[in-house]
């Protein structure tokens, strides 16, 4: 929730991950706060524009524009790309909110949003993305991270090194079925 229109390049293809937007309570009362750094080094990051997520932007982008339009000086004007039609960003726990009702009403059993990312590292791994490909997009500052909680092996991937193994090795017959 804390990307904004100056984190992408739309010459360059490229989105840059530097600036989060987060929500917590403090002493009863509910704090947003926006910070130009990301939880670690590794996390601030510039990746390439997904051509599905360049196309969405964009259209993002000119429906912000017609809604400034239509609401003229009663529209809010903001750095961020996620605004409702008046501009008003979302709240950074807005999507969280959200994903829950989303998956009740599909009938699909409850996960965190931020579970998407042990999928994201699964699917990338079962893509045969390599391991420290998967870190850096996942923004993880070591690899242990990625390789030990956020990549899970299915089943399919288990059986590729047990095709290798019985490809790379021989069991003779010395070992009889009868004593």
């Amino acid at each position: 929730m804390g990307l904004r229109w100056s984190s992408i390049d739309f010459d360059s293809n490229t989105l840059t991950i530097d600036h989060t937007a987060v929500e917590y309570h403090s002493e009863g009362k509910q704090i947003i706060e926006a910070k130009d750094r990301a939880k670690n080094k590794s996390s601030c990051r510039t990746m390439p524009l997904v051509p599905q997520y360049r196309d969405l932007l964009l259209r993002m982008r000119e429906r912000q524009a017609s809604c400034r339009a239509l609401c003229g000086n009663c529209y809010q004007e903001s750095e961020y790309i996620y605004v409702n039609d008046l501009g008003v960003p979302y709240r950074p726990n807005f999507v969280t909110d959200h994903f829950k009702r989303v998956l009740r009403n599909k009938g699909l059993r409850a996960i965190r949003f931020h579970d998407l990312r042990h999928t994201c590292a699964s699917l990338l791994l079962k893509n045969h993305m390599d391991i420290k490909d998967t870190q850096a997009w996942l923004g993880h500052s070591h690899y242990s991270t990625t390789a030990n909680i956020y990549a899970h092996l299915d089943d399919t991937s288990k059986r590729i090194p047990a095709t290798k193994m019985n490809q790379a090795f021989h069991i003779g017959h010395g070992i009889s079925s009868t004593l």
